[in-house]
């Protein structure tokens, strides 16, 4: 699919965002880990999503996809703790996902992990977790710490831990999820720091609202599970995605307008701190801890951006500091790198391309933004990345000549309705099957 973006002013109207993937897939398999039936309100429909979906039916647990007179909800009759082993699971290019499945599925005898995204999830590097696996007595081989990957469990045990939290915080995330299932206790050390914090949070949060007990340092460098934990089936909420949010309201800074966004609550996720930024930057943005109203003229001020904060909201956040007056620094993000593709490198050459005056470092974006936005008239390509097609839709929408995007398909991996939204708050956007 091609998305023609024009030159567009004035987004208005009211939406409901999509649901959190990173929220939906931790419910989903709390979920599918449980003995007994589950229900899972206001799932994401994304890829990811429906990724797990695919992956927890193919280690036994029922799903059943239902919709009652509050909203969509998912159904699940979990495994409890003992998945069945389909031989080979093949998550699509979720990288979440897989590495959350590997701790879970480490207990199996022997299986397979796979990808079709040779070019994508296939070249993301899974070592630490692996070392960490080996370290509780699971065997394993991999290309190089990448996929194919394949786990032997039989010599699972507990016991003490140590993984890097250098690259990704998913590694720990993994451990956190599988240490109840072990039934012995667990004690996790994290070193090299732990990037990505907030979606760490959200692992606890979930976990909790499972039933597990999980003792965590302040830093969330120690951590300590007791064994004999099970998984409890309950009922869970999935909030709206700040992430996704932060690519609507990122759009509505670039081409201003007044619009509102329902379904955001206070909760763990990191992307909350664009809000701040968006009013730094010189946005009116208020939130009742319900719903975000977002109003601005497209006058920007440029902004300095610890972006570990909000990992995914970074490419975004760089998209409206291409429009804006002055040098824009986005610090903190090496291990952007390691996503869909480099999402330092890619999205810096993509916005050169457009004449933009950005630069990388090794852990920073740079960017001086010309509030007077850019010519545009030239296709540019999404390399498998959602947020490098949210990224190019938003600074298409004060390019002279528009932008084609290609492969703008790629964002279904965490919101499939990303341009039916954008349309209906204004944007003009048209998009063509190729």
């Amino acid at each position: 699919m091609q998305a023609q973006v024009s030159p567009t002013r004035n987004l208005s109207g009211r939406i409901d965002p999509p649901s959190s993937k990173n929220y939906t897939t931790r419910y989903l398999l709390a979920a599918a880990l449980a003995a007994g039936e589950s229900i899972v309100r206001f799932p994401a429909a994304s890829d990811d999503a429906s990724a797990m979906r695919r992956c927890l039916r193919d280690l036994g647990a029922k799903i059943e996809d239902v919709e009652d007179e509050v909203g969509p909800l998912v159904r699940i009759r979990g495994f409890g703790g003992r998945p069945q082993n389909p031989g080979t699971v093949n998550p699509d290019n979720a990288g979440a996902v897989l590495r959350l499945l590997m701790g879970v599925c480490a207990q199996l005898d022997e299986i397979r992990f796979e990808t079709d995204y040779a070019d994508s999830l296939g070249k993301r590097p899974h070592g630490d977790l692996l070392r960490a696996l080996g370290q509780l007595g699971v065997q394993y081989e991999s290309d190089e710490g990448r996929l194919p990957v394949v786990l032997r469990g039989e010599g699972l045990h507990g016991g003490s831990v140590w993984v890097s939290g250098a690259k990704s915080s998913q590694y720990l995330s993994a451990l956190l999820f599988m240490a109840p299932l072990i039934g012995e206790k667990v004690e996790i050390e994290v070193r090299d720091g732990l990037v990505s914090q907030p979606l760490v949070h959200t692992t606890i949060e979930v976990m909790r609202q499972a039933g597990i007990v999980v003792e965590a340092a302040d830093d969330l460098l120690h951590f300590s599970i007791e064994g004999g934990q099970a998984y409890r089936a309950g009922e869970f909420s999935v909030n709206g995605d700040y992430p996704s949010s932060a690519a609507l309201l990122a759009a509505g800074a670039v081409a201003g307008g007044d619009f509102y966004l329902n379904r955001l609550f206070v909760d763990s996720q990191g992307e909350r701190a664009v809000l701040p930024l968006l009013r730094e930057m010189g946005c009116d943005v208020d939130h009742d801890g319900k719903s975000v109203h977002l109003r601005g003229d497209g006058g920007l001020r440029a902004v300095q951006f610890d972006g570990d904060r909000a990992t995914d909201a970074v490419l975004a956040m760089v998209a409206a500091a291409a429009l804006a007056e002055g040098e824009s620094r986005f610090y903190g993000i090496g291990n952007l790198r390691l996503k869909e593709c480099d999402r330092i490198s890619v999205p810096v050459r993509l916005l050169q391309r457009l004449g933009v005056d950005c630069e990388e470092r090794e852990s920073e974006i740079i960017v001086r933004g010309n509030p007077e936005g850019y010519e545009g008239g030239i296709a540019v390509e999404t390399h498998h990345d959602h947020r490098v097609a949210q990224m190019l839709t938003i600074v298409g929408l004060r390019c002279r000549r528009g932008l084609t995007i290609l492969d703008a398909e790629n964002v279904n991996k965490s919101y499939p309705a990303f341009f039916r939204d954008m349309i209906s708050l204004g944007a003009q956007i048209q998009l063509e099957d190729k």
